[in-house]
């Protein structure tokens, strides 16, 4: 049996985004997920005899903003191609594509990964195309099929393939790169990413260079598991892979060939599907019926002022600038209304820790309360940043009374002191008053009042929250401060 001395893992990964336009890569029909099956199709979808199509200029605006967010090269001038193969999901049998001119190239990611390191993932390429309909191999409603359906629906949805180098090298490593991914092109708005409706699809190539006990390296042959729509499956995918192609080198010593591989869930195991093609199985050759493209100074300038700061560097500035936790930084900048909402209301001078805790708090109850998303929760921003200045200047508890106050200022709009004030949930300051809630606790808890100056510090929580038990409107941070200077 061969002796593995050491290995290196060599991951590349194929990502398969659908864009989020109105209409079809090259037709008007129109695009989306669901509705009944072969309802979203027209004569060019169908591949009916003399159609011509017509590109979606849209698709490639948010092709070459996906481009710019991973630091690619722009190409000032690409072209369509034909990727000629028989599958009866792609009618025409053949799908229009880019192969040797990409829209998008040579780019590069810094992905940070879960252990605190980074790593710079290079970007091949981002390649504009559309996409097959699906097979279905069981009916509709669970019933029994002898033959598999087709569902051309998703045929000639606009599809952005973006090609990785292969700098990965687990499968954590892989499942981080999809979700940075994810949060980037939802943030540009080009996609809703959701991978459960098959708006991403991912594909890791994997192989290893095992180096023996004599000093020989020995690669093994990449293998491509496909459409894997998880991230919990990509990276489990990729580690059982790795496992299965050490252990195949160690138990036979061969190299295997390059491969399809499927996932089965239910094993947690990848399986064989086919031997891979190469490219020249696909008959390239350029679309005689579209025109190239040619990307302009003043259009990618356009596009380019379009972009804004993406997520990775949002979250870094909220982090390092801000001081928010890790946690707190990535779910406000996971999301640009969100992000966009919380800067508006720091730039009206509130505090950014209290506005991040009341958007984390209470924004984020509200808004699943109303099964909205928290950027699109309606919250003003100069609204919210009255509610934080509130509750720094004691006027109001942190608590209930700010989740109340901005529950009522989503459905009537008013100066939020004015509306607390309406509401009775505006804090008492009053030295007057706090003395005479601490003399009445006094006389009535003479044992709490004994066992803090016998030295129990948790005995003054206690007696302040007795004080807030029975009275209203009195600011806990007050009572807290009358009482030590009392008892001290």
């Amino acid at each position: 049996m061969p002796e593995v001395k050491s290995y290196k893992v060599l991951i590349g990964l194929e990502v398969h985004v659908q864009l989020a336009t109105r209409s079809k890569m090259f037709t008007a029909a129109a695009n989306g997920f669901g509705g009944e099956p072969n309802a979203q199709v027209d004569p060019v979808v169908l591949g009916l005899p003399g159609v011509l199509p017509v590109m979606n200029k849209t698709a490639v605006e948010y092709s070459i903003k996906v481009g710019l967010a991973l630091n690619c090269q722009i190409a000032r001038h690409t072209k369509w191609d034909r990727k000629s193969y028989y599958y009866p999901d792609l009618p025409k049998n053949y799908q229009i594509s880019q192969y040797d001119l990409p829209l998008c190239f040579e780019g590069a990611f810094d992905l940070a990964l879960p252990a605190g390191q980074s790593r710079t993932v290079r970007i091949r390429r981002a390649h504009l195309e559309e996409d097959a309909g699906k097979l279905l191999h069981d009916a509709p409603g669970g019933y029994a099929i002898d033959h598999s359906i087709v569902d051309l629906n998703r045929a000639g949805t606009p599809l952005l393939e973006i090609v990785t180098e292969p700098d990965l090298t687990t499968g954590e490593e892989v499942a981080a790169f999809g979700r940075e991914l994810q949060k980037i092109v939802q943030f540009l708005g080009v996609s809703e990413a959701q991978m459960q409706m098959g708006h991403m699809r991912f594909e890791p190539n994997i192989n290893v260079h095992i180096t023996d006990a004599a000093g020989h390296v020995h690669k093994t042959a990449i293998t491509e598991i496909k459409n894997l729509n998880s991230f919990s499956v990509l990276e489990r995918a990729t580690d059982y892979e790795v496992r299965r192609q050490l252990q195949e080198w160690q138990d036979t010593g061969a190299l295997g060939r390059k491969s399809t591989y499927g996932w089965d869930e239910n094993g947690a195991r990848t399986y064989w599907q086919r031997d891979k093609e190469e490219a020249d199985d696909y008959r390239y050759f350029p679309d005689p019926d579209l025109v190239p493209v040619q990307v302009s100074d003043a259009w990618l300038t356009e596009l380019k002022a379009q972009i804004g700061e993406l997520p990775v560097a949002r979250r870094r500035r909220y982090a390092d600038a801000l001081g928010l936790s890790p946690a707190d930084a990535g779910t406000l900048a996971a999301d640009r209304d969100t992000g966009d909402l919380y800067d508006q209301a720091l730039a009206l001078g509130a505090d950014p820790k209290r506005v991040a805790n009341l958007l984390l708090s209470h924004g984020r109850r509200l808004a699943n309360e109303r099964n909205v998303p928290l950027g699109r929760l309606g919250l003003r921003p100069d609204r919210l940043a009255e509610v934080a200045t509130l509750v720094d200047q004691n006027k109001l508890a942190p608590s209930e009374p700010a989740g109340k106050l901005m529950a009522h200022l989503l459905d009537h709009d008013a100066p939020a002191e004015q509306a607390a004030t309406a509401l009775g949930l505006i804090q008492a300051n009053d030295t007057a008053a706090v003395d005479a809630a601490i003399d009445a606790l006094i006389a009535q808890n003479p044992k709490s009042l004994q066992d803090y100056q016998a030295g129990k510090q948790q005995a003054l929580g206690s007696l302040v929250g007795m004080i807030m038990k029975s009275t209203k409107g009195l600011s806990p941070k007050a009572v807290q401060e009358r009482l030590r200077a009392r008892l001290t």
